[in-house]
């Protein structure tokens, strides 16, 4: 269970799986992801935290992805702040980038699994 008293600019509610409501984010993503928001320097809002492996997305992959270890974090952002959040990202060590910047529906997936082979950045 998370102390969120240790990420001031996270409530947990933000995180929850839009499926079901579980939240099971790990510490060390939490962690990582705190210290990019105070690099940041602006809010960041989530689009899509924990997901729990019925959530719709997730079910449709073979296997659950990194949003159903806790790893992972959708933040909606376009444009400079894309720009910004992204390479403060690389330079924190996110170890997967994904970046969708066309549409209505913009954001960058952020996560640290350290599984490999897999891209370190892609595009949606």
């Amino acid at each position: 269970m998370l102390d969120w008293n240790k990420y001031p600019n996270f409530k947990e509610t933000e995180f929850q799986c839009k499926h079901c409501g579980q939240v099971d984010m790990q510490a060390s993503f939490m962690e990582r992801l705190q210290t990019l928001r105070t690099a940041y320097g602006k809010p960041m809002i989530i689009s899509s935290g924990f997901r729990c492996a019925n959530h719709p997305v997730e079910a449709r992959k073979s296997t659950p992805g990194v949003h159903s270890k806790g790893l992972a974090a959708d933040i909606a952002v376009q444009g400079q702040d894309a720009y910004k959040l992204l390479r403060l990202a690389l330079e924190m060590g996110f170890s997967g980038i994904g970046v969708n910047q066309k549409g209505t529906g913009r954001f960058l997936h952020l996560d640290t699994m350290q599984t490999y082979p897999r891209p370190n950045i892609w595009s949606y």
